[in-house]
């Protein structure tokens, strides 16, 4: 019995070897610390400051360390002068912009040769040239030219190594070279960043722009100051009757025509104003008091965009029977809160955040809406006749952006009627002051009448005129 254990064993254990080796394997592995004496860290506490810099921006410090554990290392390192000052800025910006750190390892790379090359290896017969494999995966040509002399300059590459052996260690060595080494990847990779940046600073030229007024080609020179009168077509001239007065209709699904079903979209917004509650009668004034929404569905299918500043129903009810009974009033009461720009709660607070006061164009010309920051929120026109951003972002699709607001808006009164108001006070301060006076001079006179009376008449010069 014990002979069969015996036996038995030495199969248990390869058994249990077996499972075991798997798990070995998949444990991590220590990594090796480098040593001190390390050509890597000799690089970086020598006097090739340059290259030792861009070798940590380009994140390959953990890359050298495992290639010289591997191998030993050929460092060939341009001087300083060669990367600070004789290389091309717009190429050294072009390596240290962030999204250019593969071409800043390739160009690091291409100066490190994975053998130990040192001066006793070069060839010594200018006819004969030897071939090495950077770490970048190009190769490096080391050859001999004949000088006057009778002796012989080492080059690697084209580049010519002006000292040798600058910095040996037992797992590498560093040679110094007169300048850079550029690999053809790198180069070309530069040139076309070059190129795409000189042909997107080009300045586009438009289309060829039409005349509104003579319907024909425009001839205005790409240098030439616009003349007031000869701007294209505005959303206020697209409003007038006519359909040669409005631009082509703008692109896009929908429609018979394969443009913009504008109708529908301000029925949406209208349908939307009735949802969300409270702004009935603005819905009201659009649909049945007007004809402003057949209007503005008109705009929308021509492409232009609009931004309407609603007033909520309690604002609405604080408007007078004078107000709303004059001759196209509800008409210019709307048209004074649409604003021809697609306009979101986000874009108009940041506007006025950023310059603190912002005026915007009304489809009531020539009046102007003012938006102020007040609050925390925006705050439209001034004194009385004023609203706040009450209800943001009610309805917006991109074409049509609805604001709910506080208040009822009304242009400022004209510069004549302020004139005229201040001309009016004026007169009146004047009056008061002239009968102020004369009161005060007929209390005098009596005063002047007592002393008299009472003999004292002669003791005040006052009372002597």
């Amino acid at each position: 019995m014990a002979a069969t254990s015996t036996h038995l064993l030495p199969p248990l254990l390869l058994i249990l070897l077996s499972a075991i080796a798997p798990l070995g394997a998949t444990l991590p592995e220590n990594p090796v610390p480098i040593n001190s004496n390390s050509i890597l860290v000799a690089l970086l506490d020598s006097h090739y400051t340059e290259l030792s810099e861009l070798v940590e921006k380009a994140l390959l410090l953990h890359t050298l360390e495992e290639a010289v554990t591997k191998h030993n290392l050929t460092i060939f390192a341009p001087k300083n002068d060669a990367l600070e000052r004789h290389l091309d800025p717009e190429f050294k910006r072009f390596l240290l912009e962030p999204g250019n750190i593969k071409s800043l390892q390739t160009f690091i790379l291409h100066h490190i040769l994975p053998i130990k090359l040192s001066h006793g290896d070069w060839p010594t017969n200018p006819t004969r040239s030897t071939r090495h494999a950077a770490l970048s995966d190009d190769h490096l040509e080391v050859s001999c030219i004949a000088i006057s002399d009778g002796s012989c300059s080492k080059y690697v590459g084209d580049v010519k190594v002006v000292r040798f052996n600058s910095v040996v260690r037992p797992d590498g060595i560093i040679h110094g070279i007169e300048k850079v080494m550029i690999p053809k990847s790198v180069e070309r990779e530069f040139n076309n960043r070059r190129n795409l940046r000189s042909i997107s600073a080009v300045k586009p030229e438009g289309a060829p722009e039409i005349d509104p007024r003579t319907r024909k080609l425009s001839k205005r020179k790409a240098n030439e100051i616009p003349v007031e009168g000869a701007r294209k077509l505005s959303v206020y001239e697209a409003m007038a009757p006519g359909p040669s007065l409005a631009p082509a209709p703008a692109p896009g699904p929908g429609g018979p025509h394969h443009h913009f079903d504008g109708e529908k979209q301000v029925n949406d917004f209208i349908q939307t104003l009735l949802l969300y509650g409270g702004y009935n009668e603005m819905a009201d004034i659009l649909v049945n008091l007007t004809s402003l929404a057949t209007e503005m569905g008109k705009l929308i299918s021509e492409g232009y965009v609009l931004t309407v500043l609603a007033p909520n129903d309690e604002a609405m009810a604080k408007l007078t029977t004078e107000k709303l009974s004059e001759p196209g009033a509800p008409e210019q009461i709307v048209y004074y809160h649409i604003v021809p720009e697609y306009q979101t709660e986000e874009s108009m607070y940041n506007a006025v955040r950023r310059f603190g006061s912002v005026s915007y164009d009304t489809l009531s010309l020539p009046h102007k809406i003012v938006a102020k920051e007040a609050d925390g929120s925006v705050r439209f026109g001034e004194g009385e006749d004023s609203g706040y951003l009450f209800d943001p972002d009610i309805y917006t699709d991109g074409r049509i952006s609805v604001q709910g607001i506080d208040g009822v808006l009304f242009p400022p009164a004209p510069p004549e009627e302020k004139k005229n108001e201040v001309k009016g006070r004026k007169i009146a301060d004047q009056n008061a002051k002239t009968v102020a006076r004369a009161r005060r001079g007929k209390l005098l006179e009596v005063a002047c009448g007592m002393l008299e009376f009472l003999g004292q008449h002669s003791k005040f010069t006052t009372c002597k005129g």
